[in-house]
């Protein structure tokens, strides 16, 4: 593995666990819980000092953190404990980090996309390639694509998502056309395309795709293969980059993501996915790898993901994750009375074995995979 992927693996895992948690100990605060001590990464302190109340710390090992609150998972006497606070207090706080996740990968795509991207793309058709069945079977020039087979449409990922996932491509649209919601079944995307694979130079520092529309188009000695594909159509960009088309986008990349995310925690409950599907650490050091080939804005992209990734996954209501200590928040509120500390600490020690069980899993199939490439 290169080093410097690593590196950047380290400082990013490093940056979203202390926004994270960086929520957590900023709703504490506010809502009058005493903090005892603030970290990030774990094990030995390499850096640490006293202000107030609170120890601030740097630890050796960049992959986690910590925001530890005064009567958090034991009984104290003290009245500014996490346990002697108010129900919706502990809630707002328990919430804080995952929120916290979600709203950096916000600020990430909205960075992106103003300071990063050349342009931000929209979902209206701006031109078809040659041979597009789509504009055969209803879509026009300038559509903008609302909703696909009931989807609601937030950016092109969420197109790509729908074309990677169809079996023929058939579609049911709802678009706007001149200003209305017109409805549009049975639209089949599809086109034939040629191609051949060119190595990596210093101007695009991985192996791509040269494409053509037909043979013709190409005098070339490299052996042409032919390919076909949904992506039928371009889009057209959106014609001002200013603060509110950035944000709004930075929104709806965050929704789409978000629900993208969603989506595949349902289909790996339902078993369209195993473990060997799934990425850890190790993976996502390799994943960084590729797409710092692509550049900038597909690392910040990825960046984006897994902090959004990082924001859901701690609101499942599992045990040892913030969701699943909200989960005996919301008991405490519904008996009137909480559920004995010691019992709840079982629950999630419980559960952070079963987590680091689950990841030593996934990292040794992360590994197996870069030794089977």
């Amino acid at each position: 593995m290169n080093i410097v992927n690593i590196l950047i693996a380290l400082l990013m895992f490093s940056f979203l666990v202390a926004f994270h948690e960086f929520g957590h100990f900023a709703v504490a605060k506010l809502c009058g819980i005493k903090v005892n001590k603030f970290a990030i990464g774990m094990g030995p302190s390499i850096f640490r000092f006293v202000k107030g109340e609170t120890e601030y710390s740097l630890r050796l090992f960049p992959v986690g953190g910590f925001c530890a609150m005064e009567g958090e998972d034991d009984d104290s006497d003290d009245c500014r404990a996490f346990r002697k606070k108010p129900v919706r207090h502990r809630m707002a706080v328990v919430l804080a980090g995952p929120v916290m996740n979600l709203i950096l990968g916000f600020l990430i795509a909205a960075f992106t996309a103003g300071f990063i991207s050349e342009v931000i793309k929209t979902n209206t058709v701006r031109e078809f390639y040659p041979g597009a069945v789509s504009e055969q079977t209803g879509l026009m020039v300038g559509d903008e694509i609302l909703s696909m087979d009931g989807m609601h449409i937030f950016t092109t990922s969420d197109i790509n998502y729908k074309f990677a996932n169809s079996k023929d491509g058939v579609f049911d649209l709802v678009v706007k056309r001149d200003g209305k919601k017109v409805i549009l079944n049975n639209v089949k995307f599809y086109r034939k395309y040629y191609y051949y694979i060119e190595a990596a130079t210093d101007e695009i520092p991985y192996e791509h795709y040269v494409t053509f529309d037909s043979k013709e188009e190409y005098d070339g000695k490299e052996e042409l293969k032919e390919a076909e594909t949904n992506v039928d159509f371009k889009v057209r960009r959106a014609e001002d980059k200013n603060f509110f088309t950035v944000m709004s986008f930075g929104f709806r990349d965050t929704l789409s993501t978000a629900r993208l995310i969603w989506i595949s925690l349902i289909d790996l409950v339902r078993g369209q996915y195993g473990l060997n599907d799934l990425s850890g650490p190790v993976g996502i050091v390799s994943a960084i790898g590729t797409v710092r080939a692509y550049g900038l804005e597909s690392l910040m992209s990825l960046i984006m993901m897994i902090s959004v990734n990082l924001g859901i996954f701690n609101l499942l209501p599992l045990p040892a994750l913030d969701g699943g200590r909200l989960v005996f928040l919301i008991i405490e509120g519904i008996r009137r009375k909480p559920v004995p500390p010691e019992k709840e600490g079982m629950v999630h020690f419980v559960g952070i074995a079963c987590l680091m069980l689950l990841m030593v899993i996934i990292t040794v199939g992360d590994i197996s995979k870069i030794f089977a490439n």
